[in-house]
């Protein structure tokens, strides 16, 4: 059975995890899928083991000829949405990994980052509170990545032998979904400034942003350098952001508190010709729009949305994608 990973920020319940914020703890299980909504198929961790066990695997991942990078594997993150209770981020996390990571065609490993959200729609503002609470904590884990990447490639500069030159085997990959993308967005401003803005490292390959409840002129060229979105692409090699405007739960996102900014994950990109060049948006309503329940996150339970999201994950060609 394979290895699941997760991030908690949440606190401790009886029967699982709630909806305050407690400081960030690491997980592991080996249970089936289903099980992994029963606290106690979790098994709690130390960052270092936690960090280990990811190395395990992804060293052991087959060495790819870059000139083949779409084939390389991930070590992917998954950072939920606003109304999620903790049961709610686990099984979405498990829909995706059995969709895109596991597998002998699988991308690699996912990890799930699950956020204090309230897990009900009475709770938007107190959840947009605590993921901006929560963005230090994931920002750590970042640095942290950021840095263990770093000394590799300064290894594989310093290696006597090309034998010895031991290259990074797993690309880095983020699905943020909805209010996640915020959880996100701070996160990676907080990592970059404490990285004093790196320009020589990638750490995310790939950020896909699902219906995201963040502003659609972020990643416009014309905010300041020191803005969290230019911060963002400063350390993403792309960022692609998947809108529709059947979305209903952004519609009421931009009206309740944002004074009539629009939702990136609902009207797309304020201006996509004047936008960071790692930047692109794609509207997925053709793909969703046949499908039962809310827009707001029909990309992942519909089968042709989540080809592209694969697709885009291992990095195809923008123009290629629609």
């Amino acid at each position: 059975m394979a290895r699941s990973y997760m991030l908690n920020s949440r606190n401790e319940t009886e029967d699982g995890f709630g909806f305050r914020k407690a400081p960030l703890r690491c997980f592991t299980s080996q249970a089936a899928a289903k099980q992994l909504v029963r606290k106690d198929a979790w098994k709690e961790v130390d960052g270092a083991t936690f960090a280990r066990l990811l190395l395990e695997e992804t060293e052991a991942f087959p060495a790819i000829a870059e000139e083949n990078n779409e084939a390389q594997h991930h070590l992917g993150l998954f950072v939920h949405g606003y109304n999620n209770g903790w049961e709610d981020s686990v099984r979405r996390y498990a829909s995706i990994r059995s969709q895109l990571f596991d597998g002998k065609q699988g991308l690699g490993v996912l990890v799930l980052y699950t956020w204090p959200s309230d897990g009900n729609v009475a709770g938007y503002l107190p959840d947009r509170e605590d993921a901006r609470d929560c963005a230090p904590d994931l920002a750590d884990v970042l640095v942290a990545l950021n840095e263990h990447i770093a000394k590799v490639q300064r290894a594989m500069v310093l290696a006597d032998t090309p034998a010895d030159r031991r290259f990074c085997r797993a690309k880095i990959s983020v699905i943020a979904h909805s209010m996640g993308s915020y959880v996100m967005q701070k996160a990676l401003a907080i990592a970059s400034r404490k990285l004093n803005n790196p320009q020589l490292v990638t750490l995310i390959h790939q950020l896909v942003l699902v219906a995201a409840d963040v502003d659609n002129d972020i990643f416009q060229i014309s905010q300041p350098g020191t803005s969290d979105g230019a911060l963002m692409t400063n350390l993403c090699y792309r960022i692609g952001a998947l809108y529709s405007g059947l979305d209903q739960v952004l519609g009421a996102s931009a009206g309740l508190k944002h004074f009539g900014k629009r939702r990136l994950g609902r009207s797309g990109l304020a201006d996509r010709d004047q936008v960071h060049d790692n930047v692109f948006d794609l509207d997925v309503t053709p793909l969703i729009e046949n499908t039962p329940g809310s827009a707001h996150s029909a990309v992942f339970s519909t089968p042709e949305a989540m080809a592209l999201l694969r697709r885009i994950l291992i990095g195809e060609d923008r123009k290629r994608l629609g």
